[in-house]
């Protein structure tokens, strides 16, 4: 922790390289992974964790310490840099999936997981309907692995509000696609 203070601070005041490449090596792996885990794609996750870390890195110098952690604050910025690209395709939302890539033990294997990944796309796309306060409770809870605490503590907002914010949009989630969710 006081390590990443330093470097923080060596990045805000000096625009430091290397306390800038040390920052994005620590997070880049956790960034990208919450980035792949919400557009199931390699490509697009890469891209969208580069964006991320330009985004950090661009407005490091209105980070506050004091109004909350460096995770905290940089999972902000990806949350809001994934919204946006799902705002920016949900005109166009056509996946294209990578064959060669897949390991099909039985035909009814590869049709269940076609299945599923159909059905994480349409989940992906209603959810992007919502207004972005619920997406991001949504996301930082589903792909970062956040408690409700850590959301209500990075979005500013009570606790039993954040869990009521998840709790409804999981119910319409399930009443939406019950004939998928209970095969």
């Amino acid at each position: 922790m006081v390590e990443e203070r330093r470097l923080i601070r060596s990045v805000q005041k000096s625009a430091d390289r290397d306390a800038a490449d040390t920052l994005v090596r620590k997070y880049y792996d956790e960034i990208y992974t919450y980035a792949f885990r919400q557009t199931a794609d390699e490509h697009t996750a890469m891209d969208l964790t580069q964006g991320i870390f330009v985004s950090m890195l661009q407005t490091i110098s209105r980070y506050d310490s004091k109004k909350a952690g460096f995770r905290t604050w940089l999972y902000r910025i990806a949350t809001n840099k994934i919204i946006d690209h799902h705002r920016s395709r949900s005109a166009v939302r056509s996946k294209i999936l990578d064959i060669d890539g897949l390991d099909i033990a039985s035909e009814d294997d590869f049709t269940q997981r076609l299945g599923d990944e159909d059905l994480a796309v349409r989940i992906q796309k209603h959810i992007a309907e919502f207004e972005p306060e619920i997406q991001r409770v949504f996301r930082l809870k589903v792909y970062a692995g956040q408690t409700f605490a850590e959301i209500a503590a990075d979005l500013r907002l009570p606790e039993a509000t954040v869990k009521t914010k998840y709790y409804r949009l999981i119910k319409v989630l399930r009443k939406e696609f019950s004939d998928e969710y209970y095969r």
